[in-house]
């Protein structure tokens, strides 16, 4: 999704009173906004902590600012001043980490980000995980206030269309219950399961957005006494999953069945590849399929 969230940046942010800043990062893929941008691209070197407090500093003097970097550095090493230099502020800074869940797989536990969502919910940024290319204009374009962007990989197959961007939309059609999807796993959902029988497979919803307040009432309408499927590259605790089974106690809501694949972690004590980590934890396409062929 980087070339996609550069075109973005370019078309709705190439303004002069807009700020892009980067960790030493993002060689091969920013050099078009870097040239762009000018002197309005900062390097800010490795040195994630100051980049926070640097873009707080821009924003309160009323600059729009764009900080960039892989996700486990954008929340995880400068959490401190995050919270403190940007919520506590709210301060409408758009922080982007790239590569969410296990992107970065060879490189190990510590370029991975399974938690970051909910450490971000939390602190009470609005928290976006584009599920498709085309979604990362609409969301460049209208996002404001403090925000978190996760950046992945466009796991669908490049001729097949998708609905409008929209926080949460149904990207597949089924009448075996619904599965929730969030962010890129909606094309790995999609390509799973597109052609598998019409009344096997469930109706695929693509997360873009955490939080109560943007789930539709078309979903809300369907859910009681139907089965439910959630998946997430992103540990249990804090994500989407756990979200959505919180607003079903509070609403009353009773599905017939609720299932949550999400991120294991690390459970063969190894790591690799993406794929790799996807298919430990369930959420390759090949497990994917395999649960709604067997729950039939």
């Amino acid at each position: 999704m980087r070339k996609s969230f550069v075109e973005a940046v370019l078309k709705n942010c190439n303004h002069e009173d807009c700020f892009f800043l980067t960790n030493d990062l993002g060689f091969m893929a920013l050099e078009e906004i870097r040239a762009v941008f000018g002197h309005r691209f900062v390097n800010a070197g490795v040195a994630e902590q100051n980049m926070i407090g640097v873009a707080a500093g821009m924003a309160r003097e009323g600059l729009q600012v764009i900080v960039y970097s892989i996700a486990p550095f954008i929340y995880a090493r400068p959490f401190e001043q995050i919270r403190n230099n940007i919520c506590f502020e709210g301060l409408p800074i758009r922080l982007v980490g790239n590569g969410g869940g296990y992107a970065y797989g060879h490189m190990g536990p510590t370029h991975h980000a399974l938690e970051d969502c909910a450490v971000m919910s939390a602190l009470g940024l609005r928290v976006l995980v584009p599920a498709f290319d085309e979604d990362l204009n609409e969301i460049i374009k209208h996002v404001s206030g403090p925000t978190y962007i996760r950046l992945g990989y466009d796991a669908r197959s490049a001729v097949r269309s998708i609905p409008t961007y929209a926080a949460w939309r149904q990207v597949l059609d089924g009448q075996n219950g619904m599965l929730v999807a969030l962010g890129p796993l909606a094309g790995v959902a999609v390509e799973a399961l597109v052609d598998c029988e019409f009344k096997k497979r469930p109706a695929v919803w693509a997360v873009c957005e955490l939080g109560e307040g943007v789930v539709p009432k078309e979903f809300w309408g369907k859910v009681t006494g139907s089965n439910i499927y959630i998946i997430e590259e992103h540990k249990a605790e804090g994500g989407i999953g756990m979200q959505l089974a919180y607003s079903f106690l509070k609403k009353g809501i009773q599905p017939a069945r609720f299932q949550h694949r999400h991120a294991l972690g690390y459970p063969s004590g190894t790591f690799g590849s993406q794929e790799f980590h996807r298919k430990q934890s369930g959420l390759d396409r090949e497990s994917i399929k395999n649960l709604f062929l067997q729950d039939t």
